[in-house]
């Protein structure tokens, strides 16, 4: 398995799937990182030579934020959006979506599974 920037990628996918295993590489640009180097995007992995991964590798490094960098980077963004209590930080604090979505019926994948609170009894059930 050839190792670029830390994490294997598979040898019997194509090069221009397996480049995708790294975070931050997506299919274009795995599509860009082969035309680049004058790779086909469509041989597999495993036919990479010692000198093709390690040029790949150094052209990611120079080029493209991926993995860790990626992460922190992302992560920064969103402390200084925090920090700054802006519209975008607080819906990060508050755990709900960001982008504009409804949260009326939706956005369970951020707030979680529903909450059930008990409903207030009517006047005539009182009496």
């Amino acid at each position: 398995m050839p190792r670029i920037t830390g994490v294997d990628i598979p040898n019997d996918k194509a090069l221009k799937i397996s480049l995708r295993y790294l975070y931050g590489v997506g299919p274009y640009l795995a599509i860009e990182i082969c035309k680049e180097l004058g790779l086909d995007p469509d041989m597999k992995a495993r036919e990479l030579s010692d000198e093709q991964v390690a040029k790949i590798a150094q052209l990611i490094e120079r080029k493209y934020p991926v993995e860790g960098q990626l992460r922190r980077q992302i992560a920064q963004t969103i402390a200084r959006l925090k920090n700054i209590r802006c519209y975008r930080g607080i819906r990060h604090i508050r755990n709900l979506p960001v982008r504009g979505q409804h949260t009326q019926s939706n956005a369970r994948t951020r707030k979680g599974p529903r909450k059930t609170v008990a409903g207030k009894k009517s006047v005539k059930a009182m009496k």
